[in-house]
């Protein structure tokens, strides 16, 4: 976290040096300052940002994706004279263990256009999940621990 902290604030300062105030010249400051930090690395545990912010970056274009996609089925089954959905209230098994990571996910979740985050259990073992599309729940499971889950605890760990 103290590394990306600090590519924010190299990308503050290279969006002042330049004068402009401009998102564009921002995300130019923000690869310059991941570029001198990767040049500056002092030890191997600092390799663990280099290996995180581009996996965020594939997250959040795979989020992206999967909300546009998400859409298209919502709007497609809104259309047409036949519903394809079926509903069902299901128990996600976490992996989850912090309050931040439980969160993101059930946030991620809940922005998917088709499942909504209902609770968590008391142990926090549980995330309960409403999904319009339920056609195997263990599919449904297996889906979003590989697709959500387990890439948001390898960029949040």
């Amino acid at each position: 976290m103290k590394k990306l902290a600090l590519n924010f604030i190299l990308a503050i300062v290279w969006v002042g040096l330049l004068g402009e105030k401009d998102f564009k010249v921002f995300v130019e400051g923000f690869i310059v300052g991941f570029v001198v930090i990767w040049l500056v690395r002092y030890s191997s545990t600092s390799l663990s940002y280099f290996e995180k912010i581009p996996k965020l970056i594939w997250f959040t274009l795979f989020m992206i994706k999967e909300i546009i996609v998400a859409n298209f089925i919502i709007t497609y089954d809104i259309i047409t004279p036949k519903h394809h959905m079926s509903p069902a209230i299901i128990g996600i098994p976490l992996d989850c263990e912090t309050d931040i990571e439980i969160t993101l996910l059930a946030n991620l979740i809940t922005l998917t256009p088709g499942t909504l985050s209902l609770d968590v259990s008391k142990d926090r073992k549980i995330l309960y999940i409403h999904a319009v599309y339920t056609l195997n729940k263990e599919e449904l499971i297996r889906e979003i621990k590989e697709k959500f889950e387990k890439p948001l605890l390898e960029i949040l760990r």
